[in-house]
């Protein structure tokens, strides 16, 4: 089991910025990929972006590449999600998830944080 703790969501404007941190404890051995994941209210939750703890590959979905990055600091167990040139659909609450095969199943899963921008 991995414990996965979202902060640095909040309100911003269109065209504004926000970082979110994802600090992971427990069996981050087990651990080979970490990834963001959104859903608004009333919608399915979507995948946003995964990094691998080893090499660093990326993958983003379609919504979000060029103005989404995700990086990885292996040393503090923590994952960001770096947020620029929002728009009101990226509004959602924000899920950071433990991927424990790189695959894409993902076991683990934080809180949330919620990140809301107003047009």
């Amino acid at each position: 089991q991995v414990q996965l703790v979202e902060s640095g969501g909040g309100l911003v404007q269109a065209g504004g910025s926000l970082r979110l941190s994802c600090a992971a404890s427990g069996r981050t051995f087990s651990s080979m990929a970490m990834g963001w994941f959104r859903q608004a209210p009333g919608k399915e939750r979507e995948f946003v972006a995964a990094i691998s703890w080893s090499g660093g590959v990326t993958s983003y979905a379609d919504s979000v590449k060029g103005r989404f990055t995700i990086s990885r600091d292996t040393a503090q167990n923590t994952v960001y999600l770096q947020m620029n040139s929002l728009k009101p659909e990226d509004t959602a609450v924000y899920y950071c998830a433990d991927d424990y095969n790189g695959r894409g199943d993902f076991g683990s899963w934080g809180q949330g944080t919620q990140v809301t921008v107003s047009s």
